[in-house]
């Protein structure tokens, strides 16, 4: 009888062990492609990852035409503390700013790409 519930103990120890440790679903989305360089997403996530992103194109039809995108995304760390990180690409590069400070005198992450690093070939022109 031991043997028994220690095999059961073991079994669903292994099943519990194959579930994915994340296992958050959508709770909301939105999706909008205007198919003139316009777009627009967002989604949230149960686990309170939140995500959106709109994009459109500069000076269309000249030779300075650019994908321009701007967005945001947050999350919950470890510690509790909700991340949030707005950001922008256009013809000069990848932007992003954490918009929280983690420490009294402390300033916000801004990393910074050149555009050849940071963007593929369409999105520069």
């Amino acid at each position: 009888m031991i043997l028994s519930w220690f095999l059961l103990i073991l079994g669903l120890a292994i099943v519990q062990s194959q579930q994915p440790p994340n296992s958050a679903v959508i709770i909301s989305s939105e999706n909008e492609n205007n198919y003139d360089g316009t777009y627009k997403y967002r989604y949230q996530t149960s686990n309170g990852i939140t995500v959106e992103e709109e994009g459109s194109l500069k000076n269309p039809g000249t030779e300075g035409e650019a994908q321009t995108a701007r967005g945001s995304y947050s999350y919950t760390a470890p510690d509790g503390q909700v991340i949030t990180v707005n950001w922008y690409a256009d013809e000069t590069g990848f932007h992003a700013e954490r918009t929280n400070i983690q420490a009294p005198g402390s300033k916000p992450l801004i990393v910074s790409k050149p555009a050849s690093l940071a963007a593929p070939e369409f999105f520069r022109g």
